[in-house]
C-alpha cells in the first residue's frame, strides 16, 4: 500500500454547518490512519482553534494554520512560521476602512480585534477560541501571521484593491469567505505549506488528496494529485483548480463519504 496524505480544509469542507466534526468523519479518518495514511488539517483558523479538532479526532494529524503561516506537527511542535514584515502589518493596521469593517490580527499568541464583535464567537463556539480586544493604536505589528478584515464584501473589495496596488506580490491576498479578506506575507498560502509538509513526509504531490471549498484553498488543491471541491464551494473555485472533482455538500459529511468509496472502507 502506498501511504497517502489526506489534507482537508475545515469550515465548509470537513466540518458540518454547525462547525463540528460528524461522527462518520472521525471514524473514517481514524481508519485511514490505522491503514498507514497521513492526515493534515489546513485552515485559515488559528492553531489554538484548530488543535481542538485534532484532539477530537485523536489521530496524529499535522496542522497548517492561519492559511499556511504556521505548521505544527502531531505533537504540537511548531515546524514553520511566516510573519508579515512589521512595516506591512503596521500599514494594514493603519489602512483607513469603513467603521463596520473589523480589523483582526492572528499572532502565535492569539487573536486581536479592534472592537468587540460577539457574533464572531459563534464560529468558534465548539472550540472556545476567543479574541482579545486591542485598540489599533496599541496593536503590535511584529509577529503577525495574518491580517484579517471582516465586513461587507464591497468594502473588502475596495480594501483589497488598495492593498494590491500598494504592495503587489509582497503580500498574499485571499478570501476564506466573501466577508473575510485575509492577508499574509508574500508566498504564504496553504499550498506552499503543504509542499513543505509533503517533502517532510517524503511524499510526492501525486500521493496527496486535498479537499476545500473556498479561494484560500486554491494553491493547496492545485498542488494535490487528487483535488476535491465541495458542492457548496465558492463559485469561482472549481474553475481555478485544474482537474478537480466536485463532490457532495459539507453538511452531508461528503468528505467522509468520498473517502469511504475511494479507500473501500
Amino acid at each position: 500500500m502506498t501511504p497517502r496524505l489526506i489534507v482537508s480544509d475545515l469550515d465548509g469542507t470537513l466540518l458540518g454547518g454547525d462547525h463540528t466534526l460528524h461522527p462518520s468523519t472521525v471514524e473514517v479518518l481514524r481508519s485511514l490512519v490505522k491503514q498507514g495514511h497521513h492526515v493534515a488539517l489546513a485552515s485559515g483558523r488559528h492553531y489554538d482553534d484548530m488543535k481542538v479538532f485534532r484532539d477530537q479526532l485523536a489521530i496524529p494529524a499535522h496542522l497548517i494554520s492561519t492559511n499556511g503561516a504556521y505548521v505544527h506537527d502531531p505533537a504540537g511542535r511548531l515546524l514553520a512560521s511566516s510573519h508579515l514584515a512589521a512595516e506591512h502589518a503596521q500599514a494594514l493596521i493603519n489602512l483607513p476602512r469603513p467603521p463596520e469593517v473589523r480589523l483582526n490580527l492572528y499572532r502565535e499568541s492569539g487573536w486581536h480585534i479592534d472592537q468587540d464583535a460577539p457574533q464572531l464567537l459563534t464560529l468558534h463556539a465548539s472550540t472556545g477560541f476567543r479574541y482579545q480586544v486591542v485598540p489599533p493604536a496599541q496593536m503590535d505589528s511584529s509577529g503577525v501571521g495574518k491580517v484579517l478584515y471582516l465586513g461587507d464584501p464591497n468594502a473588502l473589495k475596495r480594501l483589497e484593491a488598495q492593498v494590491q496596488e500598494a504592495y503587489g506580490d509582497a503580500l498574499h491576498i485571499t478570501y476564506s469567505t466573501d466577508y473575510s479578506l485575509e492577508i499574509m506575507a508574500g508566498g504564504v498560502n496553504k499550498g506552499v505549506a503543504l509542499a513543505a509538509l509533503l517533502e517532510r513526509l517524503d511524499l510526492t504531490p501525486a500521493a496527496c488528496l486535498a479537499f476545500g471549498d473556498n479561494l484560500n484553498d486554491t494553491e493547496m488543491l492545485n498542488l494535490a494529485g487528487e483535488a476535491q471541491v465541495m458542492a457548496n464551494a465558492h463559485p469561482a473555485l472549481f474553475d481555478r483548480v485544474k482537474g478537480a472533482e466536485r463532490i457532495g455538500h459539507h453538511g452531508d459529511a461528503a468528505v467522509a463519504k468520498w473517502l469511504q468509496q475511494r479507500f473501500k472502507l
